[in-house]
């Protein structure tokens, strides 16, 4: 159960998201009562976040757009073409994988080519575009609101999306890794989508440069042990290296 300040702010978020709903779409997706609903709406109301309504409640206004993306300075690209290359070689022809977004999952991508009859559930439009001139490769692009910065759909649609999908493979990406805390993100509804991208699939990879770890942010995805393998660059510390192994993760240099 998230906390209540945590609750609130994803609420409000879920509210701006489809503009109206219900309060037993409330409780049921965030497995609160309906009672503690209707305080969390009010408490909303109370801050100008959002407008109450008969059985449920609206946004106060469209959610402003997004600034357009800047060009994003890529750092440590020659570690992530490795990460890219050697986690490319763990996966089978014929299987089912979700890539998640990033720029290092991206890279992933870009070494799938040679595979064939694979099948590529994705949450990230830069990945989509650069597997879809491949004939051997069946994209399936998931729905959901755009989240501009990480060119990556989050939020409801997709959640309910994933409940209709598996994968052998979850290939993902963190801003923040932790060996005692987990996987963290600092943005509260791409957490919520994370932890139903995480549950789809028997088989977690993890794909980090050593910048990524020993970094902590607001909101936990899942603990480090919800990752069965890491493929990270030859900077990462061996002392989170041999505290990864002691977690039975499998982790990967290159």
């Amino acid at each position: 159960m998230q906390l209540n300040t945590e609750r609130l702010q994803l609420i409000e978020r879920f509210i701006n998201e489809r503009q109206h709903v219900r309060v037993a779409e409330l409780s049921k997706y965030f497995e609160v009562s309906e009672p503690t609903i209707r305080r969390d709406l009010q408490k909303l109301e109370e801050m100008g976040r959002i407008r109450r309504a008969h059985g449920g409640a609206s946004a106060v206004e469209q959610a402003m757009p997004e600034p357009p993306i800047a060009p994003r300075v890529v750092e440590c690209i020659e570690e992530k073409r490795r990460i890219g290359q050697a986690t490319a070689q763990l996966i089978q022809d014929g299987e089912t994988i979700f890539l998640g977004s990033g720029t290092t999952t991206l890279e992933v991508a870009r070494y799938l080519h040679e595979k064939k009859n694979l099948t590529v559930i994705t949450n990230a439009i830069n990945v989509a575009q650069c597997l879809a001139s491949n004939p051997d490769i069946n994209v399936i692009i998931t729905g959901g609101v755009l989240r501009h910065s990480e060119l990556s759909m989050i939020g409801y649609i997709i959640e309910q999306t994933l409940k209709e999908l598996h994968a052998d493979k979850v290939i993902v990406s963190m801003r923040a890794i932790s060996v005692n805390e987990g996987l963290t993100n600092h943005n509260l509804l791409e957490t919520m989508t994370d932890r139903k991208i995480i549950q789809l699939a028997r088989e977690v990879i993890l794909v980090a440069d050593h910048s990524k770890f020993g970094k902590v942010s607001t909101a936990v995805v899942a603990p480090i042990t919800a990752v069965h393998k890491v493929v990270t660059d030859a900077q990462t510390p061996q002392e989170t290296i041999q505290s990864l192994r002691a977690k039975g993760i499998t982790v990967i240099q290159v």
